[in-house]
């Protein structure tokens, strides 16, 4: 008769779902495109990329787009794009009566 009541599997499996619940989401392993940004999607079903430090960059439809948007926008900033550089087309104010 086997002295051990459950394989070696289930110990090993619990262990894994012990490990996990203890691991806090922002402290686990992230999956960083580029050592620059992380990519996620929410519950709504877009897609939004983060930087290291937790700020939201891009928002998207989709995966390939969010990470190629936001490689074009983080060229543009180590290239020195700038507030100087960029300008207002329109303020969204609606002058006179309605």
């Amino acid at each position: 008769m086997d002295t051990q009541p459950y394989p070696d599997e289930m110990f090993d499996e619990a262990e894994r779902r012990e490990k996990e619940a203890k691991e806090h989401p922002e402290i686990a392993e992230v999956d960083w495109i580029d050592d620059c940004f992380r990519v996620e999607q929410k519950k709504w079903g877009t897609w939004e990329s983060f930087d290291k430090n937790g700020k939201g960059i891009i928002t998207g439809m989709t995966k390939e787009v969010v990470i190629d948007m936001t490689r074009f926008h983080l060229k543009g900033v180590q290239e020195g794009w700038s507030e100087s550089n960029s300008r207002v087309v329109n303020d969204g104010i609606v002058g006179g009566k309605l």
